[in-house]
């Protein structure tokens, strides 16, 4: 289990900002970006911003989880890989060990219908996800 699934267990809204926090900040210096140039690239998808709204992202603070996907783009990567779902940026679908550390966690009630702790599907999160093609392609693979 790596180090973030962990913390997934019960981890409570500070656990999970400071998570995404240290995504963001990673993935900006992964891609050799200022916050200045992210800011840019936020801006032609419609999100206006500046670098000192994206230094208070990468510290935690005035997260909003409606602009994952335009942060997802502007640092070419999923919002799965935001989320610390996956370890691979460009990967869609959260790690094998997220999904069992999720529905386990999950009460039955909140569970889909007739699935079992071990047996559901990941939840697809946001716009990112490949079309169907891509999708059976990946999981025939």
């Amino acid at each position: 289990m790596n180090e973030f699934a962990a913390q997934r267990v019960g981890a409570p809204d500070a656990s999970r900002r400071h998570l995404l926090s240290h995504r963001l900040r990673g993935r900006r210096r992964a891609l050799g970006l200022t916050q200045q140039q992210v800011a840019e690239r936020l801006d032609g998808l419609g999100v206006r911003t500046n670098n000192r709204a994206l230094s208070s992202l990468e510290r935690g603070a005035g997260l909003d989880g409606s602009r994952l996907p335009e942060l997802a783009a502007a640092l070419e990567c999923s919002v799965t890989y935001l989320l610390g779902l996956t370890a691979d940026p460009q990967r869609w679908r959260p790690d094998a060990e997220w999904r069992a550390v999720d529905d386990v966690a999950r009460p039955r009630a909140s569970r889909p219908r007739g699935a079992s702790a071990g047996g559901t599907q990941p939840r697809i999160l946001g716009p990112d996800v490949p079309d169907r093609n891509t999708r059976l392609a990946t999981s025939r693979a």
